[in-house]
């Protein structure tokens, strides 16, 4: 990795595999470290090539990216989704030697199975909503019909944080059932099904760097996963998050390192599962305490950004060492920051692209304030839109309110046919402050 003999900075190789916002920001904070050799991103997006080199090879296409790994003489990768992890590109980049910062395939199935994630958090003590895992249509619908609502309806697999349905009447949850496991609408993912409990509460974000038993908190955070102001429409990848957030107090952080994060990682230990990377917790802070949504095994994206907007030093390095088993310290900046994502017309279901991005130099051109790109591209001289969520448009505060008047200022010059974008986030942090 990076050893340091006394008076000797070595420089490394960097590989980040990603699209999105969350890659943009990592490699923007890895960017800024002094270890850098060569920054390279499989695949990017047009705000990522303009600071590292681009990698043609999707990030699905695991062999491939161990190659060039190879050739290249990488020393050191960092993945960013959840999918490459699910299907093991730690084993393939660890058989042939490399260093990568993620867990494996059997760790990853923490994210890769609700149905797995559940039956481990009861058997670890993990607090949680209760639930049924159903393979069978007919049996789950029966279920259903006899339940309280509102419920909440889950695919097993991977489903780009679509997967998860709230569901406040039986004929909701039954169409949601039908969609998943008849019409198939996200694929293999939704053959199975979780059926569990709704809670009521708060969500918030809680995400540790682990290795083995150690682990390290980053700075907390809260998503917002719904389309819409005031948590209406579906459920999405995120449509904005922010750093800290007071919804995790003391107390509350205490209870979820104690009952969340350590029994996770001594069930870990216990199953024979050696984990590596980063644990995120997806909370319902509940009247009871901090109950998990669902665990993730990559950074949060939107919450990566503000997270890493907030995290003070040479982040690389930190990274680095903690691969290596050393002690490292996070100090965090006590600014605030805001994420605020742009998504296309149709997102997230059938989102349209080509759209041409006009104001992106006049919004970055404001004080503390930094564009992440997602789904981006590039046609001839002009950027242009290339997936669902399309920019994140970031904001550093003294304070939230300060953080948020800034990041809209921002988002009032970025223009694209059919954009959109919430106009409340952060707002549920407003009420501690009162």
């Amino acid at each position: 990795m990076i050893p340091q003999p006394e008076g000797i900075i070595l420089t490394v190789k960097v590989l980040v595999v990603g699209n999105g916002g969350r890659e943009h920001a990592l490699i923007w904070r890895i960017a800024q470290s002094s270890h850098v050799k060569e920054l390279y991103c499989a695949k990017g997006n047009a705000g990522i090539w303009k600071i590292a080199k681009r990698v043609d090879i999707d990030p699905s296409n695991i062999t491939s990216l161990a190659e060039f790994a190879l050739k290249r003489g990488i020393d050191f990768t960092v993945v960013g989704p959840e999918a490459p992890l699910v299907e093991g590109i730690v084993d393939e980049f660890e058989k042939r030697g490399l260093c990568i910062f993620g867990p494996t395939k059997k760790a990853s199935k923490l994210e890769g199975s609700k149905a797995f994630a559940k039956a481990f958090m009861k058997k670890y003590g993990i607090p949680t909503a209760d639930y049924k895992v159903f393979e069978d249509y007919q049996t789950a619908v029966k279920y259903i019909k006899n339940s309280s609502v509102p419920l909440v309806v889950k695919a097993d697999g991977l489903a780009a944080g679509k997967g998860a349905v709230v569901c406040f009447s039986h004929e909701e949850a039954i169409k949601t059932l039908e969609n998943f496991m008849i019409k198939g609408v996200l694929g293999s993912a939704g053959k199975r099904v979780v059926v569990e409990e709704y809670l009521e509460g708060e969500e918030a974000s809680y995400i540790v760097m682990v290795n083995g038993e150690k682990y390290v908190p980053l700075p907390t955070s809260q998503d917002h996963k719904r389309l819409l102001d005031g948590d209406k429409g579906p459920n999405t990848g995120g449509m904005g998050a922010y750093s800290p957030t007071p919804i995790i107090d003391s107390y509350t952080e205490k209870r979820i390192r104690k009952e969340i994060i350590e029994r996770a990682l001594t069930g870990l230990k216990k199953e024979g599962i050696y984990f590596r990377g980063f644990l995120y917790a997806g909370l319902m802070i509940t009247s009871e305490g901090p109950k998990v949504l669902e665990f993730n095994v990559r950074l949060g994206d939107p919450e990566a950004q503000p997270i890493l907007m907030r995290i003070k030093g040479d982040f690389l390095k930190a990274l680095t060492d903690f691969y290596e088993g050393k002690e490292i310290n996070l100090e965090e900046d006590r600014s605030w920051a805001i994420d605020v994502v742009i998504a296309s017309k149709g997102y997230p279901v059938n989102p349209e692209k080509g759209k041409v991005i006009k104001g992106l130099e006049e919004a970055e051109k404001l004080e503390k304030v930094i564009v992440f790109h997602a789904g981006t591209d590039i046609k001839g001289e002009s950027i242009i839109t290339s997936g669902g969520r399309v920019l994140n448009v970031c904001a550093y505060g003294d304070t939230l309110k300060e953080a948020k008047e800034r990041v809209y200022s921002a988002l009032s010059l970025i223009h694209f046919e059919g954009m959109h974008y919430r106009k409340d986030i952060g707002d549920k942090a407003f009420k501690y402050f009162d």
